[in-house]
């Protein structure tokens, strides 16, 4: 039996962090399919140009599209925007949270980075699923809650900690959440709301200058949508530079730190580097 899909016209999507970059790519490509979007970021010019694209490339206009200007650090403002979506749409198919602050960087960042950095990155896409996925699983229809997570997440690389580890708790929620959606779907239904965990590669996002090697946002979107319709849960993206068979052996080379009793993070270890590069190139 073959599931049904969210993407159809006239359903409803909302994007966070949709001013730009991937959030902005999705809200286009679904407006232009014919849904209705509530595109979500921080409240400002980016937004409204971007609200602006959007409007253009859907079919129903203005009518189609709400620009929601928030600060997703504050919980008190997510549930506005539950409320604002749901009076002007009635219903949300498609919940993608794609906000991302980059703030803080090593261990020694001031707690205060810490703990914005996890309000946007962890604590914001935990208040916006629990604000809307009782709505989405009343309205008895087929929906889908995009968590976007990074590789960063998974294989851990140096540099960057604070954004690591709170990309890492994002695939471990959203891996929960999908074995919770699907514990209580009824096998026999091809419809109900599934949770996917969307892994890009590079990608020029924001006001980045676009780099050879880097996927373009588009691109992004492209695998997003299939993998949706073909019901995937790790939506793991390649780029131009790194293939989806080396992702794989970082992967794998990460897990066995632990099964090997390697070092942590062996893959930039001096005594491992040199056989991590043959063996994840």
């Amino acid at each position: 039996m073959t599931q049904q899909s969210p993407l159809h016209a006239g359903n409803v999507a909302l994007v966070t962090g949709a001013a730009s970059g991937i959030g902005k790519a999705a809200c286009l490509r679904l407006a232009g399919a014919g849904m209705k979007v509530c595109a979500v970021d921080l409240p400002g010019d980016q937004l409204q140009a971007a609200a602006a694209e959007i409007v253009k490339a859907a079919p129903g206009g203005d009518d189609a599209v709400l620009a929601l200007g928030v600060d997703l650090a504050d919980a008190a403002q997510i549930a506005a925007i539950h409320g604002q979506a749901i009076s002007r749409f009635g219903k949300i198919h498609i919940l993608m949270n794609n906000a991302v602050s980059r703030g803080g960087h090593g261990h020694d960042a001031d707690i205060a980075e810490w703990r914005a950095a996890f309000e946007v990155n962890f604590w914001a896409l935990v208040e916006t699923v629990r604000a809307f996925l009782p709505g989405m699983l009343a309205m008895g229809e087929a929906g889908a809650v995009v968590n976007v997570g990074s590789k960063q997440g998974i294989t851990n690389p140096p540099g960057h900690p604070i954004y690591n580890i709170a990309k890492s708790a994002v695939k471990t929620y959203t891996e929960g959440l999908e074995h919770e959606l699907r514990s209580n779907r009824d096998d026999t239904d091809t419809g109900g709301v599934r949770a996917h965990l969307l892994i890009p590669g590079w990608t020029t996002t924001g006001n980045r200058q676009h780099q050879t090697g880097a996927w373009l946002p588009d691109q992004v979107i492209d695998m997003l949508l299939a993998s949706i319709d073909n019901g995937d849960f790790y939506i793991l993206c390649p780029d131009d530079e790194v293939s989806t068979e080396m992702d794989h052996k970082r992967i794998l080379w990460g897990a066995r730190d632990i099964t090997e009793n390697r070092p942590p993070m062996s893959r930039w270890h001096p005594d491992y580097v040199e056989a991590a590069k043959k063996a994840c190139s």
